[in-house]
Formats: C-alpha cells, sequence, structure tokens
C-alpha cells in the first residue's frame, strides 16, 4: 500500500545539501554580475556627465581659451569624481554647420565622451583586461549664444 515510501526512504536529508550546491553554484555568478553591471553603470553615468557639463561650459564660455580651460576643468573633476580612468576617456569635440569654427557664435556644440570600462577581477594576463573591456559612450549638444564672444 506505500510502495512510494520505500524508494524515498534512501533520500532523506539531500535536499538541504541539493539546495546549498545549487545555491552556491548560482550566486556567485549572479553576485559578479551585480558587481560588474554597478561598475558599468558608474562609468557611463560619469561618461554622460562629462558630456552635459562640457557641453554647457563650452557653450557658456565667453571665449574659445576660457572655453578649453573650462572643459578641461569639467572633465578632470568629472573623471575623479566617478572614478574613470583617464587614460581610457576620449572626448570629440565638433560643432554644427560644418565648416565653422568650433566654438562660434550660432553654432551647436557636440561633445562625445567615450571611455572603456575594465571588468572586476579579469586578470592582466595576456591583455585580458583590455580585451574584456566594455566600452561606454555619451553625446550631448549644446547651442551657443548668437551674442558668443561679443562681450
Amino acid at each position: 500500500m506505500h510502495p512510494w515510501r520505500r524508494s524515498v526512504a534512501g533520500e532523506e536529508g539531500s535536499a538541504a545539501l541539493e539546495f546549498i550546491a545549487v545555491g552556491v553554484i548560482l550566486l556567485v555568478p549572479m553576485v559578479y554580475l551585480v558587481i560588474a553591471l554597478g561598475g558599468i553603470q558608474e562609468q557611463t553615468l560619469g561618461a554622460e556627465a562629462a558630456a552635459r557639463h562640457m557641453a554647457r561650459v563650452i557653450a557658456r564660455a565667453p571665449d574659445a581659451a576660457s572655453a578649453t580651460e573650462r572643459g578641461d576643468a569639467v572633465l578632470r573633476g568629472v573623471i575623479d569624481e566617478y572614478g574613470l580612468d583617464a587614460d581610457a576617456v576620449d572626448v570629440t569635440l565638433t560643432c554644427t554647420p560644418s565648416g565653422v569654427e568650433c566654438p562660434s557664435s550660432g553654432a551647436t556644440v557636440f561633445v562625445t565622451v567615450s571611455a572603456r570600462v575594465r571588468l572586476p577581477l579579469v586578470p592582466e594576463l595576456f591583455g585580458l583586461d583590455r580585451s574584456t573591456a566594455v566600452p561606454v559612450q555619451a553625446t550631448s549638444a549644446q547651442k551657443v549664444s548668437r551674442l558668443w564672444g561679443a562681450r
């Protein structure tokens, strides 16, 4: 009447062991994923902040020399604040319409900030840290006043 009890009788206590083993096997990659995604998100926010603030200070600067100084100061501040790798950050500045000096009166300034995020716990062996780096990029646009440089 109870043949099922005989087949289950030899497996008492194995559910807890299976739960612990499977839990550890799934928990370690999950923790790594959370740490890696947190680092990527931090660097993405840093690139976005750098692009946005650089475009603003360049468009609001009174002349080209102070625009360069202010843009560099903002970039240094964002790199320090967000922990970006200064060697992995690349900044591109363009203006529209094409053919005008950048920045200039009435132009639109586009600032693109690119960076590479190294994944945690990846060794530098054979350049694995560089080949597994995740690229992040942010672009911001800001219109320069028509009265720019007239002060």
